[in-house]
């Protein structure tokens, strides 16, 4: 027993640590996204999701595999889309629109919140060491995947949730040309996100966006 023991002591980590700090922020962050999503299409009339069994915040019915990964490597990722009917909506251009723009929406005050939580718990979980290290980081990293994946999604190519807010806004002529070409917006996104021509870009904005929410964190951990 005492062998087994300092076997168990002697093991290193670090690394389910690493794995750890990126897999719970992405799930979190999706999981919030693509519950949303299906709660504001609920409120506007459609029962889709709802039926569908999206309306969870079990993480398991939101996870797109591949969209998790790059998420949890690249930083900028997807979940697996919340069903959507807007012949439900009233206005099924607004409705859609108002549907996609609440996924990114909720990854931004979901960042607000944990800044908020991160400036007023800073200090006392210094004290707990390793395990408010821990925390800390933890908090951070979902914070910052939450604004990272607002800005990923709010890019105007489909299925992302920028391309039903551009088709809102659109005239039905561009609205019917664009929906032909709708099917392609998936691989022409893996090219622009493969070959690295979206990750600067990207990267540039979710940290101009990120420094300005991180203030709240700097004024709530003032409060100290």
């Amino acid at each position: 027993m005492g062998t087994f023991r300092n076997v168990w002591q002697g093991l290193d980590w670090s690394f389910l640590t690493e794995i750890l700090i990126y897999i719970i922020p992405a799930l979190v962050c999706v999981t919030i996204h693509e519950t949303c999503h299906g709660l504001v299409a609920y409120k506007l009339g459609d029962p889709t999701a709802k039926n569908a069994g999206r309306l969870t915040l079990n993480p398991i019915r939101h996870i797109d595999v591949w969209g998790l990964t790059m998420l949890v490597v690249c930083h900028f990722g997807w979940a697996k889309p919340v069903p959507v009917d807007a012949r439900n909506f009233k206005d099924p251009k607004r409705g859609m629109a108002i549907t996609a723009l609440a996924g990114p929406l909720s990854n931004l005050l979901l960042a607000v919140l944990l800044l908020v939580v991160y400036g007023l718990l800073y200090v006392p979980l210094l004290y707990l060491g390793d395990v408010g290290f821990f925390l800390l980081r933890l908090i951070l990293t979902t914070a910052y995947l939450s604004t990272a994946l607002a800005v990923f999604n709010i890019i105007p190519i489909s299925p992302l949730d920028g391309s039903k807010v551009l088709y809102s806004v659109i005239p039905d002529k561009g609205y019917f040309t664009l929906l032909r070409y709708e099917r392609y917006g998936m691989g022409l996104l893996m090219v622009l996100v493969v070959t690295g021509v979206l990750g600067e870009p990207l990267s540039n904005i979710t940290g101009f966006v990120f420094d300005r929410l991180f203030m709240i964190a700097e004024w709530t951990g003032g409060l100290f």
